[in-house]
């Protein structure tokens, strides 16, 4: 790790701090959202029924409104606060404990279920944001890709050791003969357990370094104040918001694709919990491969390029996913998925920081969180409800998701950043 990436005064160690925060959560979203549990919330908790994939796709979508909701309000307060890290350990808090809550949801468990989903997922996602909004106080403005890319790598292999754990349990569990309702809840249990032991070099050892604004009242009012002077200068930071309003579509085809790839595989591929297991944790390999090299070609060829050039491999995996017969095919898709996520997750993070006012870091990330959080109820929602109309279309819902990644695509064209910085830092 070179000094020169790190903002004055940084250390090392709280730079691997904050990455590992991403090596904690990332076991939520692949064995929750991802892996495991969205597989078994439609075919146990939901019983495979017509609608069951749309009701998991609704269950995320409440928890991302209650986010898109509040992120930006959170992020005012807390530069007024100086509190991100507080409200970190609350929302860390918050997701362990509601995902531990997971293992009790068993079959037909639906309301149970979907109330402990969004829950889990609200922590989660708050927290995601409050974590991002410390990396422009740890990294110079030119080397952001490379530092986020440092974080979202670490957190693929994150996502690997709760995989991996995941997948040692079921596979010893199926050999014993247990079902789905046996070893789902024991591996909601294992994540839990990683995402709070892991996410404590976090709280130790990254240091605060934002100061309180000036004239900031401590009270949550003077946060929607905030938010209102922010969205009455939009025009001030023309890219900024031209780049969050792409980052709704090209991520609302992320999203979907995240949420609904075990379901895909077990109901169009015919995988087996086990296999999708395995698949997710070979792709985990590649992203995390995609984000930490990606973060360094980012901050050499640019941020629009990166992202132009990332997005294509979405379309190309989607449409590929849409025509796959074969096992072998799926494999290549799904490999060139994890590529791209890793790459395109860590460059937009960067970018948001590279475009935001200093001062108001954690406000810009919490507009990020905004829109990421909209995409993920835009995304699948519009999956969940294709194959609630076609009956079971997988294949077609998976087609209609690569359009969002062509709009995002044309919304990359018209961006500015070297505008967008100069924003950024006369503000």
């Amino acid at each position: 790790m070179k000094s020169s990436s790190l903002a004055a005064g940084v250390r090392p160690r709280e730079v691997w701090a904050w990455a590992f925060y991403d090596f904690a959560n990332s076991g939520y979203t692949t064995v929750v959202i991802t892996a495991v549990f969205n597989a078994y919330f439609v075919a146990v908790v939901a019983g495979g029924a017509p609608w069951a994939t749309f009701a998991w796709t609704a269950s995320l979508a409440a928890s991302y409104a209650l986010i898109v909701l509040s992120a930006p309000v959170i992020g005012a307060y807390v530069d007024a606060r100086v509190a991100k890290k507080r409200l970190l350990l609350f929302t860390t808090a918050g997701c362990v404990v509601f995902t531990a809550g997971l293992a009790l949801v068993g079959r037909g468990d639906l309301a149970l279920g979907v109330a402990l989903v969004i829950l889990s997922n609200f922590f989660f996602g708050s927290g995601e944001n409050l974590i991002a909004a410390f990396l422009p106080e740890i990294a110079h403005g030119e080397a952001m890709g490379k530092v986020s890319g440092w974080g979202w790598s670490l957190g693929y292999f994150g996502g690997l050791v709760a995989l991996g754990a995941s997948l040692a349990y079921v596979s010893y569990a199926q050999a014993q003969g247990a079902t789905a309702t046996e070893f789902v809840p024991v591996a909601m249990l294992i994540t839990a357990a990683l995402f709070a032991i892991a996410s404590l070099p976090a709280f130790i050892f990254l240091r605060e370094r934002a100061q309180p604004v000036a004239g900031a009242a401590y009270r949550v009012r003077s946060a929607f104040a905030r938010v209102a002077e922010t969205l009455s200068h939009a025009r001030r930071h023309v890219d900024l918001w031209r780049f969050l309003g792409c980052v709704v579509f090209y991520q609302a085809g992320i999203q979907t694709v995240v949420a609904l790839a075990a379901v895909y595989a077990q109901e169009v591929m015919g995988f087996t919990t086990r296999d999708t297991l395995t698949l997710i944790l070979v792709v985990n390999v590649t992203a995390a491969a995609g984000a930490f090299s990606f973060g360094y070609v980012q901050d050499r060829i640019g941020h629009v390029r990166t992202l132009v050039f990332t997005l294509i491999g979405w379309l190309i995996a989607v449409v590929l996913a849409c025509m796959a017969e074969g096992v072998t095919t799926f494999w290549v898709v799904a490999n060139l998925v994890g590529l791209c996520l890793g790459s395109s997750q860590s460059a937009g993070r960067a970018l948001v920081g590279y475009l935001s006012p200093p001062a108001r870091s954690a406000e810009f990330f919490g507009l990020w969180g905004f829109a990421v959080k909209l995409s993920a109820i835009l995304g699948p929602v519009t999956y969940g409800l294709v194959t609630w109309i076609t009956h079971g279309d997988h294949r077609l819902a998976m087609l209609v998701t690569g359009v969002f990644f062509v709009i995002g695509i044309g919304l990359l064209a018209g961006l500015d950043v070297a505008r967008g910085r100069r924003a950024a830092l006369y503000e």
